[in-house]
C-alpha cells in the first residue's frame, strides 16, 4: 500500500513538473514576441490610408526626416510672407484707432518675428539659401498684400486704417495657413511640421478673432 501511494505521488510530481516546464516555454515565447513592442498604427497623408507597422520599422522611419524640396520651399517663402506681415504691423502703433488692433500687432510681431529667425536658422543648418533659385515675386505667395495694398495702409489712419488692416491680415493669414496646410502633406522633415501646426493653430485662431472684429 505504501509503495503504491508513492509511486502515485511521484507520477503527480512529473506531471506538475511538466505543466510548469510548458508554460515557462510559452511565457518566454510571449515575452520574446513582446520584446519587438505592439504594433503601430502609422497615419497616412490626406487620400492615403493608414499604415500597420511593427515597432521597428515605425522606430525606423521615424528617423527619417531628411528635407526634400516641399520643406525647403515652405521655409523659404514663408520667411517673406511672415516679414510681410511685420510691415504691417510696424504701422499699428502711430495709425490704429482701436486697442485691439494694436492689441493684434503686437501678437502678430511677437510671434512671427522669432518664427522668421528660426526658418533661417532652420536653412542654414541643412546648408540652403533664403531665397530659392529664380525667386519668384509675392504673386507666388497665397495671401500677400500687393504694393498698391501696402501704399493705401501706409497712407490709412484711425478707423480706415483699422479696417484695411484687417481685411488685409486675415487674406494674409489665410494664405500662410493655406502654405503651412500644404508642407504638411508634401514635406517629411519634422521640425517644418512642427513649424507649420504653430502657423496653423495660431494664425486660425487669429483670424477667428479678426472676424469678429471686422
Amino acid at each position: 500500500m505504501k509503495v503504491a501511494v508513492a509511486a502515485l505521488a511521484a507520477m503527480s510530481a512529473l506531471a506538475l513538473t511538466g505543466c510548469d516546464s510548458g508554460g515557462s516555454s510559452d511565457a518566454g515565447k510571449a515575452n520574446s514576441g513582446a520584446s519587438d513592442g505592439p504594433s503601430v498604427i502609422a497615419p497616412g497623408k490626406p487620400g492615403d490610408a493608414a499604415e500597420t507597422l511593427s515597432a521597428k520599422d515605425a522606430k525606423k522611419r521615424g528617423t527619417d526626416d531628411t528635407p526634400n524640396s516641399a520643406d525647403v520651399q515652405y521655409a523659404q517663402m514663408m520667411i517673406p510672407h511672415h516679414e510681410q506681415a511685420l510691415k504691417m504691423t510696424e504701422l499699428a502703433p502711430k495709425r490704429a484707432e482701436s486697442e485691439q488692433v494694436e492689441g493684434l500687432a503686437e501678437r502678430i510681431t511677437a510671434a512671427q518675428g522669432p518664427e522668421v529667425e528660426m526658418m533661417r536658422g532652420w536653412l542654414k543648418k541643412y546648408h540652403r539659401a533664403e531665397k530659392p533659385e529664380g525667386h519668384q515675386g509675392h504673386g507666388a505667395m497665397p495671401g500677400m498684400a500687393t504694393e498698391a495694398q501696402l501704399k493705401t495702409l501706409r497712407a490709412a489712419k484711425g478707423k480706415a486704417f483699422d479696417e484695411l488692416f484687417v481685411k488685409l491680415m486675415i487674406t494674409h493669414h489665410q494664405g500662410a495657413v493655406t502654405m503651412a496646410t500644404e508642407v504638411k502633406s508634401g514635406g517629411n522633415n519634422v521640425q517644418v511640421e512642427e513649424m507649420a501646426d504653430d502657423v496653423i493653430s495660431q494664425q486660425t485662431s487669429e483670424i477667428e478673432r479678426m472676424r469678429d472684429m471686422s
